[in-house]
């Protein structure tokens, strides 16, 4: 007990504290050497979490004392001491003291014969501590070092053993790269890993991540092998099982960037070929992986290169934005919107409308990233197209009865001003506010919310050809109006700061103003954000004298209100406000201040 004590002490305290465990290490060294079993496990994970709080000098004497135990208990069919000697091993590789020529001759050898067994596979609770041990120890000793040891048991007969192997390999040349690794050892890896995907019996994440970290980090040395990895991919692309062919469609987007690094661009049209005709996919998240392999291809080819050509793969693309699918649909839009973005005149305008009516069904799906990626598309076809067709689709988008669908409505509406110019857009909007439809009116005004927050400092030229919509909106009888427009001001007080536009913020001052006793959660909270805008914009003395009017008004609701309009402004100018307090200095000339007026206080 008093050994386990030692050790949650010593790993709260870390790095520090190794002072006040000097009297203890003796006993605990003595310790290691007399006990057996649980004491044993306990003073070894005392002293596991003591080592790292070591001077760096010190620490190689101490690390060689516990090894000799470390080695012998290596044998141990205790569970609860493996799993402690592998984290006492793991401490000890990551502790500064320790060379890399000390790890390579006394510790690798022996623990790589121990734990290193296929048992170590079957057995889950230890089976992520031997990998973490691993590639702590490859911190030290380097990547040939651990690579070179295992890399022949990728080829072993048992898959889980296999899968082991090829995490920790994933591990290690994620965090070290793969310049340690010689010609040699590159050939047996590369062997390896192929040899590991194509024999796994259940297609697993570990295999797709090892076979895709592996290739990136040895970039354009992998060249020689490319031609058979890629007629693997091919193979199993047309395999009978869907989840095989997921998998080789996963990979290949992993692996396109590094076939064209290669210069391979002829292996990269064959899969992409390959992968338009596997468009018919049926079940669903083969599909989407199989759509966001050809978009993978399509980023590093480019669009002119592209093989299938764009104009070919585009309307093959345009029916499968129907799929309900959430993982086809994101891909889909992805790879859309990459073509609206770098090829959209290689497709004909009228095509581009069609995506446009379909991108608005998913405007109102579940997954935010697909609603981001539609939106995002839109900006993209809107730029390709110019905006006024795209516009007149959104627009009239916002009559539609679902919410949901016009919120995303006016959002695209504000990417398409900001990829196209504010110009192009406030005057549609404006005109379509003039419809005297309750939800037109509310989308116009979301939609100018969107886009001045967009802009920012642009609005300074427009303020004013929106202010007399805005004089209307925040004088409706219609609560959501006045909260909307409310937001308005705030996001055009915001961008327009320090730009010159004081009198038409001081104009939609007084008009937000007389909101600020609104009851609605929701409008009082827009209200007190474009009041607070309006002190950045106007600055605080101009708003401390509309406050100061009603802080000690007789009814307590409307002091309340003030109050807490002044403290949010002392909050964010209290140093600024001070020239601007009254001066109340003659009303207290013969007599006791306090008594006079109870704005005495701000003196």
């Amino acid at each position: 007990m008093t050994a386990l004590g030692l050790a949650a002490l010593a790993e709260a305290a870390a790095p520090y504290g190794i002072e006040s465990f000097d009297n203890v290490l003796k006993p605990l060294w003595v310790g290691i050497r007399l006990h057996r079993g649980k004491s044993l496990a306990a003073f070894l994970k005392a002293i596991g979490f003591i080592l790292p709080l070591m001077d760096p000098e010190y620490v190689s004497y101490y690390i060689k004392e516990v090894t000799i135990i470390l080695i012998r208990e290596f044998q141990t069919s205790d569970e609860e001491m493996k799993k402690i000697v592998l984290k006492v091993v793991q401490q000890c590789a990551a502790t500064e003291g320790v060379t890399p020529q000390y790890i390579k001759q006394d510790i690798l050898p022996d623990f790589f014969k121990a734990f290193w067994v296929r048992r170590m596979a079957l057995d889950r609770r230890n089976y992520r501590q031997v990998v973490e041990t691993t590639v702590e120890l490859a911190q030290k000793s380097g990547v040939a070092e651990i690579v070179g040891r295992i890399v022949n048991d990728l080829k072993d007969e048992a898959e889980p053993y296999r899968k082991m192997v090829m995490e920790t390999i994933t591990k290690v040349v994620a965090s070290l790269g793969a310049s340690d690794i010689d010609e040699r050892l590159e050939v047996r890896l590369v062997d390896g890993i192929i040899y590991a995907f194509q024999e796994q019996t259940t297609e697993d994440q570990v295999m797709l991540d090892g076979f895709g970290t592996v290739v990136n980090a040895l970039g354009i040395r992998v060249k020689p092998y490319l031609t058979q990895i890629v007629s693997t991919i091919l193979w199993r692309l047309n395999n009978k099982s869907a989840k095989v062919r997921q998998q080789a469609a996963d990979l290949t987007t992993r692996l396109a960037v590094v076939i064209k690094q290669c210069g391979e661009d002829q292996l990269l049209s064959k899969l992409g070929l390959v992968l338009f005709e596997q468009l018919g996919e049926e079940y669903p998240d083969t599909l989407g992986s199989i759509i966001a392999a050809e978009g993978a291809i399509a980023n590093v080819v480019g669009m002119t290169q592209m093989n299938p050509p764009v104009k070919d793969l585009l309307p093959r693309m345009t029916p499968i934005l129907r799929n309900r699918h959430e993982k086809v649909q994101e891909a889909t839009i992805n790879l859309i919107g990459r073509i609206a973005d770098r090829g959209a005149e290689f497709v004909p305008a009228r095509e581009w409308m069609r995506i446009c009516f379909e991108l608005l069904d998913l405007l109102k799906a579940h997954k935010k990233g697909i609603r981001r990626a539609a939106v995002n598309s839109f900006g993209y076809i809107a730029k390709s197209l110019g905006p006024q067709d795209v516009l007149q689709v959104l627009l009239t988008n916002l009559r539609v009865q679902e919410r949901q669908s016009r919120v995303c409505s006016t959002v695209a509406i504000a990417i398409v001003a900001e990829t196209c110019g504010p110009f192009t857009c406030i005057p549609a909007i404006l005109n379509e506010y003039r419809t005297a439809e309750l939800n037109v009116r509310t989308g116009c005004l979301k939609a100018l919310t969107f886009v001045f927050e967009y802009v920012g400092p642009q609005s300074a030229y427009y303020v004013d050809s929106v202010v007399t919509m805005l004089e209307d909106a925040l004088t409706d009888r219609d609560l959501v109006h006045r909260q909307t427009a409310s937001v308005i001001v705030k996001h055009l007080a915001l961008g327009v700061a320090g730009l010159n536009c004081e009198d038409t913020m001081l104009h939609l001052m007084n008009l937000v103003w007389p909101n600020c006793f609104e009851t609605s959660p929701h409008v009082i909270g827009a209200v007190m954000e474009a009041v607070e805008a309006m002190r950045v914009t106007l600055g605080p003395g101009i708003l401390l004298s509309y406050v100061l009017q009603g802080l000690f008004h007789p009814a307590r609701k409307v002091r309340e209100v003030y109050w807490r309009v002044y403290n949010s402004l002392y909050l964010g100018a209290s140093d600024a406000l001070v020239p601007f307090y009254p001066d109340l200095g003659e009303l207290s000339e013969g007599q006791n201040v306090y008594d006079r007026h109870p704005l005495q206080m701000f003196i």
